[in-house]
């Protein structure tokens, strides 16, 4: 029998999180989760603001993905017909999947490459002149 344990975090140092601290709870004590292993995938940090979300999609074409932002959630989903081929070994995946990606509400999504068998989705983190740091003046 596995024992779970609640993390618990210094909630008393933020309002407003709940969500947020109820998603990382939900994480960090369901962090073994072995059905969503497909398609693989690298997270690239480019620069400070810049990342690449990339998904190993060999035997996919560009027709048979979607890529959608979602209430702040990147979801990508592909589904591929194999027609009337019949194999004798198929080793190359190509299920019907769909991924997810929770994004911070500053971060964009630039744009969507398909190429060689690799979806590349760019992502900016840009925070708005209006949550910039202030500087007060004292009077």
């Amino acid at each position: 029998m596995v024992a779970q344990r609640s993390i618990t975090w210094p909630r008393a140092s933020f309002v407003g999180f709940d969500r947020i601290w109820n998603e990382l709870d939900n994480a960090l004590t369901n962090s073994v989760d072995t059905s969503n292993v497909f398609p693989r995938h690298n997270i690239v940090k480019v620069s400070e603001e810049d990342y690449l979300i990339e998904l190993a999609l060999a035997g996919f074409d560009h027709d048979d993905l979607s890529v959608e932002l979602e209430d702040g959630v990147l979801v990508i989903s592909g589904e591929k017909e194999d027609g009337d081929v019949e194999y004798l070994h198929k080793g190359i995946s190509t299920k019907k999947f769909r991924r997810t990606f929770r994004l911070n509400e500053n971060v964009e999504v630039k744009d969507a490459k398909f190429t060689n068998g690799l979806l590349t989705i760019n992502l900016a983190h840009r925070i708005p002149e209006e949550k910039q740091p202030l500087q007060i003046e004292i009077k």
